[in-house]
């Protein structure tokens, strides 16, 4: 055959009719020749490298392409872990001061001198002075319980007016008494504070009142959903 494709070049150069002939002889046994070779040796065409393998006509045991597609998801997943985990560590790192879980009980003035001057620097104390039976209190206890779970960094607290031996200071018409604390300074002194609100109050009201005197710090985002999650596995 490459002796026929020698002599075809060699008269490939005529012209005329007889010259036309040898031309398409030539192109026709190159084309077979073509046609012979290895489908995985032959050069693809600009558009072919741009389909994906399945499109291709080569033949793939649908088995490699099932392995190929779950090992692809399990990536993703991995991927998906590493990044939260990194996400974690990084939160962990810039999150200074302790946290906190859960409003606390201060049984005495001793406690609550405890708490306001042996505290972390960093740490906002937020006391509540409340005493039985006077309207407002046992709501706000109810929302400060809201609150220490959305700032885990706050140290909530709660003491009762009587217990503590502060009665006399704090009269039943001040009550009840939000007292805010950072570093040992007081930074907030809201005497009768349900005043500031509605008669119905909630925690989301309590939150909007502090942080109209920028006393809660910026509020932690939440972590990614388990549910995003599941949408890649």
């Amino acid at each position: 055959m490459s002796e026929r494709l020698i002599d075809l070049e060699e008269t490939a150069t005529q012209t005329g009719p007889k010259g036309v002939i040898n031309d398409w002889r030539r192109f026709k046994l190159e084309s077979m020749d073509q046609e012979n070779l290895n489908p995985f040796l032959t050069p693809m065409s600009s558009s072919s490298k741009c389909l994906p393998f399945q499109m291709l006509h080569i033949n793939i045991n649908p088995k490699i392409v099932q392995e190929y597609e779950l090992l692809k998801e399990e990536d993703e997943g991995c991927l998906k872990s590493y990044r939260k985990r990194c996400m974690q560590e990084m939160h962990d790192k810039l999150s200074f001061g302790p946290r906190f879980e859960g409003v606390y009980d201060l049984d005495s003035g001793e406690a609550f001198l405890e708490v306001i001057e042996k505290e972390h620097h960093s740490t906002v104390v937020v006391v509540h002075i409340y005493k039985n039976g006077i309207k407002g209190c046992e709501a706000l206890n109810s929302c400060l319980d809201c609150l220490a779970s959305e700032y885990p960094t706050v140290k909530f607290c709660k003491i009762d007016a009587v217990a503590s031996g502060a009665a006399e200071r704090f009269s039943d018409e001040y009550l009840p008494t939000l007292l805010v604390y950072k570093a040992g300074e007081l930074l907030g002194n809201f005497l009768s504070c349900t005043q500031h609100l509605n008669e119905e109050f909630f925690a989301t009201d309590v939150e909007g009142f502090l942080n109209s005197y920028g006393l809660l710090p910026e509020k932690e985002q939440p972590q990614m959903e388990d549910d995003e999650e599941n949408n890649i596995e």
